[in-house]
């Protein structure tokens, strides 16, 4: 309770110090007005929740005979992957079965070109991104994990079960451990929506500790990613900004000012996914579902007291558009594709990518994302299992809803203070949460 004072205070001082600089009470615009680069009262400046990694003691294994052999297929981008594949290590555990290295699906999420589709052949191998030996290691208190499968079963595929609708432990143990016990080699992808809460404790253990303590990437591609964060100026910032042209699509949102390359682009992406019109579109983007423009990522970062001379780590994927929008404000902006060699990067596919963005953002001195997907709840996860809080999603609902009423300039960027240091506080989001305790101020 004696912090809201100090809160309180810092909410009425920034809003004064942003009156002063704004001239036009216009439209949002990230040109409208300059912040103030005072390190006292920008948005980390703010005390926040903390949270703490829950150490679960490893069970002994049972003694019996394993149950039979998982596989756990992942699909999706790599971080969707990494979760799904830590719910598998749960499942594993429940069901008494020894688990098999996964399969990472790469080219159909990553639109990969056919030449490297042809090259991954569909799956890029678990080994391709983490140091396998040290996952078991790390894993052999926790469950049972091999490279290779035994004589008898290492010529068949794995028998398919349907995990989609499987959420509780329950669940698993009545629909899935028969189908094991009769096949010996199974393959299945956890359902998205895990009552993970429900797990025996031994579970949750082996959950908890692939996901944190187990996943360390390859010594080739940790040294790359090494070389990739010592090249970044510091103290540095990592954004992870959405805004590609099938992330647009996909979210059936409008948007009016964008270039005719960027128009074009969005209309190549949405097939049969038309974008949402009249009432509807305002209903739907003041629920938060549309992405955030790189403009608007500016205005809301000026409005957080963010300096515009803050250090940039672009954590995106390629054919981010409207770029100028967010670089003509905060020009020290920097990329993957520009840090390293041609060759580097011309050998790496979307997952091995990905996992340098990872590296690069658990590692900045801060963190925010401008969507809330699976990545940005692993990077927020392992942030807070380090011991690094300046991590913040901006909100795409306040934005949407603020912009929509026609308050005037310095009203809207009150109210975005406001929002974004009430969700700062709270520290929210972070992947697989069972996994954590909240703590104090």
């Amino acid at each position: 309770m004696a912090a809201k004072p100090l809160f309180r205070s810092l909410i009425i001082i920034s809003s004064l110090v942003v009156l002063v600089f704004l001239f036009s009470p216009s439209v949002p615009s990230p040109t409208t007005f300059t912040s103030q680069d005072s390190s006292s009262s920008h948005i980390w400046s703010v005390r926040r929740m903390t949270l703490v990694f829950v150490e679960i003691a490893a069970a002994l294994l049972p003694a019996q005979t394993s149950n039979g052999y998982i596989r756990v297929d992942c699909y999706g981008g790599l971080n969707q992957m990494r979760r799904d594949f830590c719910d598998g290590v749960g499942i594993a555990r429940l069901l008494n079965a020894t688990l098999v290295l996964p399969k990472f699906e790469v080219a159909a999420y990553w639109n990969e070109s056919r030449r490297l589709i042809l090259r991954v052949s569909n799956f890029s191998g678990f080994a391709d991104v983490f140091d396998v030996d040290y996952f078991i290691h790390q894993m052999k208190d926790f469950v049972s994990v091999v490279k290779v499968l035994p004589a008898e079963l290492a010529s068949k595929e794995p028998f398919r079960v349907d995990c989609s609708k499987r959420k509780g432990h329950f669940d698993y143990v009545e629909s899935i451990l028969p189908s094991l016990l009769e096949h010996r080699y199974i393959s299945m992808t956890p359902a998205m929506s895990q009552r993970r809460d429900r797990y025996p404790l031994y579970a949750k253990a082996a959950l908890c500790q692939a996901c944190y303590s187990a996943l360390r990437l390859t010594k080739s591609l940790q040294e790359k990613a090494s070389e990739l964060l010592d090249a970044i100026p510091k103290p540095f910032m990592s954004l992870h900004l959405r805004f590609e042209p099938d992330m647009v699509a996909y979210s059936q949102c409008q948007y009016s000012g964008l270039s005719d390359t960027s128009m074009e682009a969005i209309e190549a992406a949405r097939g049969d996914r038309k974008p949402w019109t009249g009432e509807t579109a305002r209903i739907w983007r003041n629920r938060g579902r549309c992405p955030l423009t790189p403009n608007e990522t500016a205005f809301i970062f000026q409005a957080l007291s963010i300096p515009t001379n803050t250090n940039i780590y672009l954590a995106a994927g390629d054919g981010l558009m409207e770029m100028e929008g967010l670089t003509s404000i905060y020009t020290n902006v920097y990329t993957k594709s520009e840090l390293l060699s041609d060759q580097d990067f011309s050998i790496m596919h979307g997952n091995t990518k990905a996992a340098l963005d990872y590296y690069v953002s658990i590692n900045s001195d801060s963190y925010i994302a401008t969507y809330f997907g699976n990545m940005d709840k692993m990077v927020a996860a392992m942030r807070a299992f380090k011991g690094l809080y300046k991590t913040l999603f901006l909100n795409r609902r306040a934005f949407a809803e603020l912009t929509s009423q026609g308050l005037e300039l310095e009203a809207v960027v009150r109210a975005l203070w406001k929002v974004h240091k009430e969700d700062f506080i709270m520290g929210r989001g972070s992947a697989l949460p069972d996994c954590f305790c909240e703590y104090s101020l």
